[in-house]
């Protein structure tokens, strides 16, 4: 086992064990954990009660969070013609099609989010090997795989953030950083609700 760090001491102390407490105050309580050399980032993690081995009880989407998530995410687009054209106005940071599946075929992975028109899936398809594990393919259920390009480019530009499931029928996902002001974090995390309203009518209660 690890030996806890003086640190890491000094923030258990400040824990309140496994009392639940008000959102408000928990966020001014984690804001009060002593600073690092960097801006750390705030996450939610929750058990939900669904069968992960259940194709209908997978709980998976996005969501746009009113402040962000205190990070520029970095955005590509599978896209040809005028649906190019708007993705680049948006804001993409990198467009095109079999260019762009080269470069990712080649190990090029340095970016937060992929979206694809659907008629480019084909060719998106067989990089699922190099996108997937990363959580990085294009899918209809998260909105990744749409026509309407440059809304959804805003949109993570904006702080959209995606989530899903794991094994273990936990939903993970950013919500800001430890720098925002307490009353973002806690309407950030407000928002994040949606993740137990995306629950199936099948989780177990």
């Amino acid at each position: 086992m690890v030996k806890p760090t003086k640190a890491m001491k000094s923030m258990l102390a400040k824990a309140p064990g496994k009392n639940p407490m008000p959102l408000q105050q928990a966020v001014e309580l984690l804001k009060q954990f002593s600073g690092r050399k960097f801006d750390q980032t705030v996450e939610i993690h929750m058990n939900l009660g669904v069968d992960p081995a259940q194709n209908d009880q997978i709980v998976r989407g996005s969501l746009v969070l009113p402040h962000g998530i205190g990070k520029t995410q970095r955005v590509i687009v599978f896209a040809k013609g005028d649906l190019a054209k708007e993705a680049q106005d948006a804001g993409a940071d990198a467009v095109g099609s079999d260019d762009l599946s080269k470069r990712i075929k080649d190990g090029w992975l340095d970016f937060d989010v992929c979206i694809a028109s659907p008629d480019m899936m084909g060719m998106v398809g067989p990089l699922g090997k190099l996108l997937g594990p990363r959580g990085l393919m294009p899918s209809p259920r998260s909105g990744t795989v749409t026509n309407d390009v440059a809304r959804v480019v805003k949109e993570y530009k904006a702080g959209k953030v995606e989530f899903r499931n794991d094994k273990g029928s936990n939903v993970h996902a950013v919500v800001g950083k430890l720098s925002f002001d307490a009353n973002k974090l806690v309407e950030n995390i407000g928002a994040s609700k949606v993740l137990t309203s995306s629950r199936s009518r099948f989780a177990q209660r």
